[in-house]
C-alpha cells in the first residue's frame, strides 16, 4: 500500500512472496530474492500503525554504502539496488521498488544476530547492572550507562522473527553453528564494526552497537539482509557524547521514548504517533545517512 509518499505493505501481485517480516517483504524471482524495506517502523516487538516518510530508502541506501565498503572484510549478498538490472517480470513494480529495494543472492541464513557493542547501552546495560557482564563477557566494575568499553565486544543472540532475540554466550553460539563457525562469524562482525566505527566517527557519528546477520552460499559465510543502519544500531552525535545516561540518537530510539513517555504498557496493538514525531524521526533517519554517506539521499 502507497499512501501519501509512505509505502507500509507491498504487493507484487503475481511475484511469489517468501516473508514479510516487521519491517521488510521478501520476494523470490528467478532463483533469488528481492527485499523491499517499507517505511514500517516497530517498536517492542511491535509494528507501528504510522509509517515513517523515506525511512525504506534510507536503511536501503544506507545497507548498500556499507556492504560496498566492507565487501574486503567478507562477501555479501547484493546483487545490485538498481531496479533497471532487475528481472524483466518486476519492470511493472518500478514505482514501489525503487530507492527501496535489493535484488540478493538467496543464502541459507543462520537464525542468530550478531551483535557487536562498542559502548553500555541497551539490553547490554540492561544485563550489566545484573549480572556485571554481557553474554558471559566480564566487564569492569563500577561502569556506567554509554560509557565506551575497552575494546568493542561480541554479543551474540538468538534470532527471533517475532517476540525478544536472547542474548547468548559464544559457547551457546558454538552448540548453534558450530565452533568454526562460531569463530568466524565473531572474527567477522568486529572486524566490520570496528572499520564502519572509526569511518563513522570520522564524520562526527558514533555506532554504539550493531547486530548483523549471515547465511551460506552454498559452503561459504557471507553477510546478509541489512547493515549498519539506524534500525539494526544505535548511531549516536559525538557532539553531544555524554556518558552517564541515555543519548541523543540518530535511530529509532526516538520512538522508543516517545512511546515509553507516554506510558504504553507495550502490549499490541501500538499507539499512533503524532505527526510531530513522525516528522522528528523521518528527519533524524535522512540526517543519519547524511552525515555518514556525505550528501543528501
Amino acid at each position: 500500500m502507497v499512501n501519501a509518499g509512505v509505502v507500509l505493505q507491498t504487493n507484487l501481485a503475481d511475484v511469489k512472496l517468501f516473508s514479510r517480516g516487521k519491517v521488510r517483504d521478501l520476494y523470490e524471482v528467478d532463483g533469488k530474492f528481492v527485499i523491499v524495506t517499507t517505511d514500517r517502523i516497530s517498536a517492542f516487538d511491535s509494528i507501528l500503525p504510522d509509517g515513517i516518510p523515506s525511512k525504506g530508502k534510507v536503511l536501503t541506501s544506507l545497507s548498500e554504502y556499507w556492504f560496498r565498503l566492507t565487501e574486503d572484510i567478507i562477501p555479501n549478498h547484493l546483487i545490485t539496488t538498481d531496479v533497471d538490472s532487475f528481472p524483466a517480470s518486476l519492470k511493472k513494480y518500478e514505482d514501489i521498488l525503487k530507492g527501496r529495494s535489493m535484488l540478493v543472492k538467496k543464502t541459507r541464513r543462520l537464525d542468530v544476530e550478531c551483535v557487536v557493542r562498542g559502548y553500555l547501552a541497551g539490553s547490554g546495560w540492561r544485563e550489566y547492572k545484573e549480572k556485571g557482564s554481557i553474554c558471559g563477557v566480564k566487564l569492569p566494575a563500577d561502569m556506567v550507562e554509554a560509557q565506551k568499553l575497552d575494546e568493542p565486544i561480541f554479543t551474540p543472540a538468538t534470532k527471533a522473527d517475532s517476540g525478544h532475540d536472547v542474548n547468548i554466550s559464544q559457547e551457546e553460539l558454538e552448540e548453534t553453528v558450530g565452533a568454526k563457525t562460531a569463530n568466524l562469524l565473531k572474527k567477522k562482525s568486529l572486524e566490520i564494526y570496528l572499520k564502519a566505527s572509526g569511518m563513522a566517527e570520522s564524520k562526527g557519528v558514533i555506532i554504539s552497537d550493531t547486530k548483523m546477520e549471515f547465511g551460506f552460499l552454498c559452503d561459504e559465510l557471507i553477510l546478509i539482509d541489512e547493515l549498519l543502519t539506524p534500525d539494526s544500531s544505535r548511531f549516536w552525535p559525538m557532539a553531544d557524547y555524554k556518558p552517564g545516561g541515555p543519548q541523543k540518537s540518530f535511530d529509532k530510539q526516538f520512538v522508543r521514548d516517545y512511546l515509553e513517555g507516554i506510558g504504553w504498557d507495550k502490549t499490541p496493538p501500538a499507539p499512533p504517533l503524532p505527526p510531530e514525531i513522525v516528522r522528528k524521526t523521518s528527519e533524524k533517519y535522512l540526517e543519519a545517512y547524511e552525515r555518514i554517506v556525505g550528501k543528501p539521499l
